[in-house]
Parts: C-alpha cells; sequence; structure tokens
C-alpha cells in the first residue's frame, strides 16, 4: 500500500511539472520581447549582465538546499518530525548567516569601485546603477534565504510544489513588466524590481501558506537550531555543491574556448545544437527528478523492490530518449532552417556530436538521481570533478583535429567514466555486493 501511494505521488507529480515547465516555457518567450520593450537593446544588455552576477549569488548556499532535502527525506521516512524541524531550522538560520555578510561585501563593493568601469557603463544613459545594483542585491537575499521552502516540498516528495513557487515567481515578473510596458514606462530600476521582488513575495506567501497551516509542525524556530544538525547538512551538502560547481565550469568553458579558440560567431552553432537536443534532457529531468526524494523514502525503508521497478521504468525512458535522438538528428537539417533560418550553418558532426553528449549525460543522470537519493555521491565527486580538470588539455588537444567537433568529443570523452561508474555504483548498492569507496 506504501509503495502504491509512494508510486501515485511520483505520477502526480511528474504530471503537474510537465504542465508546470509548459507554462514557465511561454512564460520566458514573453518576457524577453516584453523586457526589450521597456529597456532597449542596451538597457536590456545591461539587465541581463545584472541577472548573470545575481545568479551566482544564487548558488553560494554550500549545498545546504540539497542538503536539507535528503536529510527531511530520510528523517520524515521514519517519522522523525524533531529532527525534521531541527534539519529544517538549521538550514534556516545558517542562509541567514550566510548571506548577511555577503549581501553586506558585495554592497561595500559596489559603493567602493566604479561599478561603471567594471561593466561598460555609459553613466549619461543610466545614471542610477548603483542603486538598482543595491536594490536588487536586497531583493536576491531575501530570495536567496526563503526559497530554502522548495526544498522542503522537494524532501517531502512534491518536486511539483517547488516548480509552482518558481513558476509563480515567473509569472507574477510577466504581470509587472506586462504592466510597465502598457504603462509606457522605460525604467531600467522598475525592471530590476519586477524581476528581483516577484519570486521573493511568491516565497513569502509559500512561508505563511507552508508554516502557518499545512506544516505547522516543521516551522523553524531559533530553539531548533542544532550545531549537530548543520554538521549533518553540510557533510552531504557539500557534496551536491562541488557537484553543481563543477558541472557550471564545465560547461561555462566550452563556451569560453569555442569564443577562444575560433570566434564568437561559431558559440551561435554550438549553443543552437546544444538547446535542440537540450528538449531531450528537459523531458527526462521532468519525468527522473522525482525519482530522488522518493528513493531516499523508498531506501530508508529498504524497499528495494520498488527501487528495482522505478530503474526499470526509467529504462525505457532512455530508449524511447535514444529514438528521439536518432529521429532529431534525421530531421535537424530540416528544424534549424524554421528555427534560426538559412543564415546559421551547423555542420552535421556538430549535431552528432551533441546528440551523443546529450545522450551519455541522460544515461549518467539515470543512475546518479538513484545515487543522489542514497547519499552516496563520492564517487560522483571524483569522476566529476576529474571531468572538469581533464576536459580543458583534452578539449584543446582535439580541437587541432576535428575544430569545435573536438570540443564535443572532449566532452563525451571526459563524462563516459562517470556514466559507467554511476551504473556500476547502482548495481552493487542493489545486489549487495558494494564495498569499501562503492558504498559513499
Amino acid at each position: 500500500m506504501e509503495k502504491d501511494s509512494r508510486t501515485s505521488l511520483l505520477k502526480k507529480n511528474i504530471f503537474f511539472s510537465f504542465v508546470l515547465k509548459g507554462w514557465a516555457g511561454l512564460v520566458q518567450v514573453l518576457l524577453v520581447p516584453f523586457t526589450l520593450f521597456c529597456l532597449g537593446n542596451y538597457e536590456n544588455g545591461i539587465w541581463m549582465t545584472i541577472s548573470s552576477i545575481l545568479l551566482w549569488i544564487d548558488h553560494l548556499d554550500i549545498g545546504l538546499g540539497n542538503g536539507l532535502r535528503n536529510n527531511l527525506s530520510a528523517q520524515l521516512a521514519h517519522n522523525d518530525i524533531e529532527k525534521a524541524r531541527q534539519s529544517v531550522s538549521s538550514t534556516f538560520f545558517m542562509l541567514i548567516f550566510i548571506i548577511i555578510p555577503l549581501a553586506l561585501i558585495s554592497l561595500l563593493f559596489i559603493n567602493t569601485f566604479d561599478i561603471y568601469d567594471l561593466l561598460n557603463v555609459d553613466q549619461t544613459v543610466v545614471n542610477n546603477l548603483n542603486d538598482i545594483l543595491a536594490v536588487s542585491i536586497a531583493c536576491i537575499s531575501g530570495t536567496f534565504i526563503f526559497k530554502f521552502i522548495g526544498n522542503i516540498y522537494l524532501g517531502l516528495q512534491l518536486p511539483a510544489v517547488n516548480n509552482a513557487l518558481v513558476v509563480g515567481g515567473q509569472t507574477l515578473t510577466l504581470i509587472c513588466i506586462y504592466i510597465l510596458k502598457i504603462a509606457g514606462i522605460h525604467s531600467l530600476m522598475y525592471v530590476a524590481i519586477a524581476y528581483t521582488l516577484s519570486p521573493l513575495l511568491v516565497y513569502l506567501i509559500a512561508w505563511s501558506f507552508t508554516f502557518n497551516w499545512k506544516y505547522p509542525q516543521l516551522r523553524p524556530s531559533f530553539s531548533s537550531f542544532n550545531f549537530k544538525a548543520v554538521g549533518e547538512l553540510f557533510n552531504i551538502g557539500i557534496k551536491f555543491f562541488i557537484l553543481q560547481i563543477a558541472g557550471i565550469i564545465l560547461f561555462a568553458t566550452s563556451n569560453v574556448m569555442v569564443s577562444h579558440y575560433f570566434t564568437p560567431e561559431m558559440v551561435t552553432p554550438y549553443q543552437i545544437a546544444y538547446r535542440y537536443f537540450s528538449f531531450t534532457m528537459m523531458i527526462f529531468t521532468i519525468i527522473a527528478v522525482p525519482f530522488w526524494s522518493a528513493t531516499t523514502d523508498a531506501y530508508e525503508k529498504k524497499d528495494y523492490q520498488w527501487i528495482s521497478k522505478s530503474i526499470s521504468s526509467l529504462h525505457k525512458i532512455l530508449f524511447l530518449i535514444a529514438g528521439c535522438l536518432v529521429v532529431m538528428v534525421l530531421t535537424s537539417h530540416f528544424i534549424y532552417q524554421i528555427w534560426v533560418g538559412k543564415d546559421v550553418h551547423i555542420p552535421s558532426s556538430i549535431t552528432i556530436g551533441m546528440a551523443c553528449y546529450m545522450m551519455i549525460i541522460i544515461y549518467s543522470l539515470c543512475y546518479s538521481y538513484f545515487l543522489n537519493g542514497f547519499g552516496k555521491l563520492h564517487l560522483q565527486i571524483i569522476f566529476t570533478v576529474f571531468a572538469a580538470v581533464i576536459y580543458f588539455p583534452l578539449a584543446k588537444l582535439l580541437i587541432n583535429y576535428f575544430d569545435v567537433s573536438g570540443m564535443i568529443l572532449a566532452l563525451c570523452l571526459v563524462n563516459i567514466p562517470g556514466a559507467i561508474i554511476n551504473r556500476t555504483q547502482f548495481k552493487k548498492i542493489m545486489n549487495g555486493s558494494a564495498r569499501g569507496i562503492w558504498t559513499k
């Protein structure tokens, strides 16, 4: 009965995640022209630059959010409400302790250094850049703290609710930008407020709903702050943080290398091919991510039969993804022409290489989501960091023989060992033969 309940919850979350992701895609499509209308090309470029700076703040929680997600799943599986509340409270107050000095340092920086020179902004066009940055940092810092509510719902095996919070913030942003558009207001400050304050408002509403009504037993309190709980969160959270940063470095380096060793124009076909095939990644993650926390629950309850059945289901999805990638390669020339026109030429080698790379990553993720649910991250960290380190020299070598395609070949080669290790570790854990490093 418990298996049926877990599976039913999983299916509901996958369905609602598909709906939410579809709406989120439409919102993003509409935001681009509306924002351009409000700002114009120059100020829109400034806002994109500011947004990229703010994005890094979002990744500085040292993995506490993912640590909370895993710990909460395990604690609730054992119905240990007191420990669950300690994890929630400890995460909340640690996020405050992290963001306050970070925000103060950021504010000191923008008031000490010449931001106009740093970002190459014309002060006659935007005369309040420091104020815009200050307001944006203040709002994003608030979001940094309260977005942990999404991790709580992930731990509760309700990823669709987390997606709804994210999409809710984006939708409110769209409404605000549309109001600015029809009112004819062309202000970078107002646009910055719309983008940074909207998500914060959604999370504040979610705070009241979550802790005053739905889950009052998990409401953060300073009396429940526990240094031991912080240690447990950090122990697993820092591993997720390393994986995340290594992954960001790996792909970010690719874009820089394309521009550096070839021309900035070559980034366009590279990115178009990536975005084309990343559609399969989006579909797979919508289906697979809910298995993460559900696996933690099943693993804690030693329900290995449910885990085996779940991985079999994902194997079927892998076959469908592989078939989809083949069809996408065969129809790519036609799709590219409809999508970006005939002026952008994308070599077949890039298309085929990117399809292979996407299949390797999806195959690896099929097992890593389960390993994440088990809390077994040690080998993933080793091979992800190894991939990030070895990629640059290998790509530099291969581009001498295969041009841009050599970089994609390097991406494939450095990720294959990790995919093999993920599958091997998963099988060892499931058949009870894991020993030593395979258990970490």
